[in-house]
């Protein structure tokens, strides 16, 4: 399709609107709806997300009159839709005829009819069924003047299947990777416990209660596998609304950080991202690091196509039913994180769902049109005032640009948490990234959140917190970067392995000894939440890493423990650029003031020249300037009363 400023020139505003589910309810409720959406400001409605047994009740049967009839009722009152390709929910029908259609799970067990996104994605039938839904919906709808665009299915969730039919596919995958037996082995170190191969059919997927689990390299291909499995699976979808609709836009909902996929992979096969946030407002007040992780995910998203418009395609009005409380969201807050998102970038603001389902698993979820009050409701009227101010924005169009980028990279989270130490499980990637993070959004300069494959040319300061796993072409960009000119810094547990989960030759650190200077030594992890001091006052804990300056000047020395004195911090000229390395998890309160001082070395100011009110951050988008406060407290700026939960737009 062509290239735009928005997402779909037909309608050049910020998009306000949710999911639909007409066929839940009898035609008289359709004509109610109507009015209604009017009332909230609604624009778009995205149809037909789990409406595969409503479009075709069995075999070769195809029932489309009741979504032509909501389709004229938007038409007629001035609306658009988006039209979601339903391979999320197939019909029992489908199951039942097909069993292979359905998913097998770590236990070798298949999964019955049921629940959703329960398919075989690797199933050739399943793939054949979820083309032809696709290629009616796009034969009937592609070339109607009220389609924005389509949506892939819904909610990818990365859930492996394995059966046999998926274990043929992995290793298929695995001898195009290899090529053949003894480069797997060699890159797996298979000898270890003697685990070598001696036929391609003697590997199985890993994982799961019986599954292989010692050897991290098969365990971290195998989510390779799986997520290049989902973009070919989406692919198949996407072909006939190619074919037959080139001008509409596609796209599919993404989750955020959401581990079992790597959307880097996904995004260049999608027009424009968008993605389901759905944030845990069971704390009052709201904390302000969930406000920093939401903020954090939206950049995350944007990061994927940089240069393209996104959009926010589910929230929720009040409270999600599947979160461990329904706490509902206060006066204010729903108004703040509509307006959160588009100060990060978003065309349009969308929910789940339009009106309350009466039964089954989201019941209770929160909808726009609730079981109590209609119209009159608090929470209606919350959404219909996100419409009057989405109406006011004149940001449509506009990009958020960064100098700074924090890696976020999906493969890396895998790599870590599959590694038999230095504690098992969790090793807090994710946490570690949006704390780097959040001091930038503290201080109000602008962040983007790129992988170990993207372009690094259009920023002056690079942070990498725990690149573990580093390739070779992610090393030589790095080094070229900071040669070049760049401010670079790492972390302690980066750069121990290969992409294949080996240890370097020449041990921790050796593709950037030179670069930062240093060498690594060993790792200590303290127990019990027990810290240890830096000579600048930073406090750290639980990693500790022990590493020796060659070349580097040292920054800061551990005061604590027998590696007192040993280098904490430090910093090499490479190039014409530095390298900065922190050699254990600091404190949040250091890097608050450290990053952003970092950052303004490098030549990047924060956003906003003035100083921000505590708990306040500000955010650019194209020539407009966002205040954002996510706290319980007044407070001013630019002359301005900013309430809680206030947004100031300049």
């Amino acid at each position: 399709m062509a290239e735009s400023p928005f997402i779909n020139p037909k309608l050049p505003v910020l998009w306000h609107g949710g999911d639909y589910n007409p066929e839940q309810w009898p035609p008289e409720i359709w004509d109610e709806d109507m009015r209604l959406m009017a009332e909230a400001r609604f624009r778009v409605a995205t149809l037909g997300v789990f409406s595969w047994v409503s479009l075709q009740p069995k075999e070769g049967q195809y029932e489309f009159d009741w979504l032509d009839g909501v389709i004229e009722r938007l038409t007629a009152s001035d609306r658009y839709f988006i039209l979601a390709t339903p391979s999320a929910a197939p019909p029992a029908w489908m199951s039942r005829k097909y069993p292979e259609t359905l998913r097998t799970g770590s236990d070798g067990v298949r999964r019955k009819h049921g629940n959703r996104v329960n398919y075989n994605l690797n199933s050739p039938v399943y793939q054949e069924k979820c083309r032809e839904i696709a290629r009616r919906l796009a034969e009937r709808y592609g070339a109607h003047p009220r389609l924005l665009a389509w949506h892939v299915s819904n909610e990818y969730s990365g859930n492996a299947d394995y059966s046999d039919l998926s274990a043929a596919a992995f290793r298929l995958w695995l001898q195009r990777k290899f090529g053949d037996l003894d480069s797997l082995n060699r890159a797996y170190w298979t000898p270890f416990w003697g685990h070598t191969y001696g036929d391609w059919e003697e590997i199985d997927p890993p994982g799961g209660p019986y599954g292989e689990t010692a050897i991290q390299g098969l365990t971290v291909d195998w989510k390779r596998f799986t997520t290049d499995a989902t973009v070919e699976f989406m692919l198949n979808e996407a072909a006939p609304l190619r074919e037959i609709s080139p001008e509409v836009p596609i796209t599919t909902n993404l989750m955020g950080a959401y581990p079992p996929l790597n959307y880097r992979k996904l995004a260049p096969h999608i027009d424009f991202v968008s993605w389901d946030s759905y944030p845990d407002f069971g704390q009052v007040p709201i904390g302000h690091h969930d406000w920093i992780k939401t903020s954090f995910k939206h950049d995350l998203m944007r990061s994927l196509k940089p240069d393209r418009p996104w959009l926010l395609m589910e929230m929720a009005p009040g409270a999600s039913n599947w979160q461990p409380f329904m706490t509902p969201k206060r006066p204010g807050v729903h108004l703040f994180e509509s307006l959160q998102a588009v100060a990060h970038g978003a065309d349009g603001v969308q929910y789940f769902q339009w009106r309350a389902s009466r039964g089954s698993q989201e019941q209770l979820h929160a909808a726009v049109v609730g079981h109590n009050g209609g119209a009159k409701a608090r929470m209606f009227q919350e959404v219909a005032e996100v419409g009057r101010r989405l109406d006011e924005l004149e940001v449509v169009g506009k990009r958020s640009e960064s100098r700074v980028a924090v890696v976020f990279d999906w493969e890396n989270l895998w790599a870590i948490d599959a590694a038999c130490g230095p504690i098992q499980g969790d090793k807090g990637y994710y946490e570690t990234c949006v704390a780097h993070y959040a001091a930038f959004w503290k201080a109000g300069i602008g962040v983007d959140l790129v992988g170990m494959d993207d372009d690094l040319s259009r920023y002056s300061l690079l942070i990498a917190p725990m690149a573990y796993s580093v390739g070779q072409s992610f090393a030589q960009r790095v080094e070229a970067f900071v040669a070049g000119g760049g401010t670079m810094l790492t972390t302690y547990l980066s750069g121990w392995t290969d992409e294949n989960s080996l240890v370097f030759e020449g041990g921790f650190l050796a593709p950037w000894k030179e670069m930062l200077g240093i060498w690594s030594e060993e790792l200590d992890v303290l127990r019990g939440g027990a810290t240890v001091a830096f000579s600048n006052g930073a406090t750290a804990g639980p990693f500790c890493e022990l590493v020796h300056a060659d070349e580097a000047e040292v920054l800061a020395t551990y005061s604590d423990e027998f590696y007192v004195g040993r280098p904490a911090m430090t910093v090499n000229r490479h190039g014409r650029g530095k390298a900065y390395y922190v050699a254990a998890r600091v404190n949040q309160e250091f890097l608050d003031g450290f990053l952003p001082q970092l950052a303004r070395e490098a030549g990047v100011e924060p956003v906003y020249e003035g100083d921000l009110p505590r708990g306040v951050t500000a955010q650019r988008r194209g020539d407009r300037l966002f205040f954002l406060n996510p706290t319980e407290q007044t407070v001013k700026i630019e002359g301005e009363t900013l309430g809680p939960y206030g947004v100031l737009v300049r």
